[in-house]
């Protein structure tokens, strides 16, 4: 999952091949093995992107739709 564009994460959620909360737990987990070499993350906010996901998850069951709805997203620290 970690390899696809946005694009294709967008595809894969409307088509339900997986869920956003499968998607962060997969990104999340990525994170936590890399991050220690990498260094990239100043913080992560696990539970706040998993519960977050699962709202996703429940609006698009909901019937809601929408590009964005479910991508994750990380921010540079300078913004």
């Amino acid at each position: 999952m970690h390899q696809l564009s946005l694009t294709d994460i967008s595809r894969a959620l409307a088509a339900k091949e997986f869920s956003a909360s499968e998607l962060s737990s997969h990104l999340l987990a990525r994170i936590k093995a890399l991050d220690p070499q990498l260094n990239s993350f100043i913080s992560v906010t696990e539970e706040l992107a998993l519960s977050q996901a699962k709202a996703a998850d429940a609006r698009r069951a909901n019937g809601e739709t929408g590009a964005l709805l479910g991508a994750p997203i990380a921010h540079k620290d300078l913004f």
